[in-house]
Formats: structure tokens, sequence, C-alpha cells
């Protein structure tokens, strides 16, 4: 029997890691989206660096040390020793995204840095999880005498009055005021791996959208369509743009996927419309 030994593409690797919610390794999943952009990558190298960070922290603790002992250790190790902060000179590089980059730098963008900080505290044995804060990711950790929320941008610690500060701005836009007011712990609730993932990838999304970035825009939404294969949104944008690109035929089967799905979106008449345009055009 021949055996296959063909090397998994970038986003083949990704689908096998991001198949299951049960079993999802949140760091691997989030260092092989740099794979896209640095196809030398060696994913399991990043992964043992992070093991070394992991190793050098637990050598400062004894073992039976109570979970806020660890908390501190952690957070001066982190944020402290190694500086690991938030990227505020150039907020949105695509770097910020990537951890292989982000560990070399030490900057990054929240939820960059969370991904991060949240391997080091499960490795220590922390009940700490990540929060999809509006506009900015959080991370939590569960004490015994109470929950700890913390800006991974900065690592400070935040009191409930600071958080009901930072929503104000997302709560006045979207209307969530007086009658509408929606009680804060809705929005400290765990975030799960496929949600920061999409995530990661969305915020990716935007820098590339902005650029008109298309075929580094494509990568990341074949690898949101992998992760959400029911977002349907995603199928439209990835055909806006394969026509940004002038892939006629591929924009139009994914527009039209699109149409099938999303049968009560407020643009199926111009999407349409496009479609119509673009097989005008073929």
């Amino acid at each position: 029997m021949e055996l296959n030994l063909a090397v998994p593409s970038p986003l083949q690797y990704f689908s096998s890691l991001v198949q299951s919610d049960e079993h999802f390794p949140l760091l691997e999943a989030a260092v092989s989206l740099a794979q896209d952009e640095y196809p030398e990558l060696d994913v399991q190298q990043v992964l043992g660096d992070v093991d070394q960070l992991l190793a050098r922290l637990k050598r400062r603790l004894p073992a039976d040390a109570p979970a806020l002992q660890k908390l501190r250790a952690l957070n001066q190790f982190f944020f402290r020793d190694l500086s690991f902060g938030g990227n505020v000179n150039d907020y949105y590089d695509p770097d910020n995204s990537y951890l292989n980059a982000v560990l070399k730098t030490r900057r990054g963008i929240p939820i960059t840095l969370a991904v991060l900080w949240l391997e080091l505290a499960a490795g220590l044995g922390l009940n700490a999880r990540g929060v999809a804060f509006p506009g900015h990711f959080m991370v939590k950790v569960n004490l015994p005498k109470g929950q700890v929320v913390i800006d991974p941008f900065t690592g400070q610690s935040l009191s409930r009055e600071e958080l009901a500060e930072r929503l104000e701005p997302f709560r006045q836009r979207s209307g969530l005021v007086d009658e509408f007011e929606v009680p804060i712990g809705l929005y400290l609730q765990s975030a799960p791996p496929r949600e920061i993932i999409g995530r990661m990838l969305r915020n990716l999304k935007e820098i590339h959208k902005t650029q008109e970035d298309w075929g580094r825009l494509i990568a990341v939404q074949d690898r949101l369509i992998v992760l959400q294969p029911e977002a349907w949104p995603e199928y439209r944008d990835r055909g806006l743009a394969w026509a940004a690109q002038g892939e006629a035929s591929r924009a139009v089967a994914d527009l039209e996927k699109y149409l099938t799905h999303a049968d009560d979106a407020l643009d199926i008449d111009a999407i349409a419309e496009r479609v119509s345009e673009l097989r005008r055009r073929n």
C-alpha cells in the first residue's frame, strides 16, 4: 500500500484543527492563522516557545500556590518582566494578529495578547476565559473570592464601574439605554474558542478590506467559511472580493450561495443585481 505523505495546505491544516468544539486547540489554531502570511512558519516551534515561557513561569511558584498568587505571578511575568502590551504605535499592522510576530515583538492587539495570556493561565491551572467585550477583547479569572476582569492590552484589572464606563459609548450607539439596558454581566460571558478565532479573522478581514488587498482578504474569508460554514455573509464578502479580483464565475458561485440562504437579508436585491451584472460580463 502506498502512503500518501502529502503535506496539508495551511487551509487544510486549519480545517483539521477547528472540526470539533469539544477538542478545539485555541493556541494552535490562532498560531496557524499566520501561515498565509508566513508560509514557512513552524507552528509547533511557536507552541514550543510558549511552553518554554510557561516552564519559566512555573519555576517561580510553589506547586501548592493559591490561585491569587498564581494570577499575580502571571501578570508580573507577562506584563512587566516580558513587557507584553498593546501596539499603540501601529494598531492596524496585520502582524498584531499573528502570534509568531507578537511573541517576537511583545506587541499585539487585545485578542492576540489574550490568547497567549490564557494559555499561560491554563498552564497554571487558573480558571481563566476570554471575554468578547464590545470593541475590546478582555480576559477574566474566577478566584475563590470573586471574578477579576483584565484588559490584556495594558494588564489593568478593571472594576465594575470602569467596565460600565467603557461600555457606555457602545450602549449609546446601539440604543441599549434606559429600558433597553442590558446587565453588564451579559457582556462578560466566556467566549468559546471558535468565537475567539472568528474575531481574530474578522480583525484581519477589516485590515485587508480597508487596504483593498483582495488576495489576502480571500485567504481570510476561506478560513472564516471553514470555521463557520453557515455564516452566509462570509460567502457574500468572499464573492465580492472575487469580483474585485476579476474572478466573475467564482464571485457568482459565492454570491448565489448567499442569496439562497440569506433570504431575509436587507441587501438581497443589491446582491442579486450584482450577480446579474457579473453574469453579463462573464
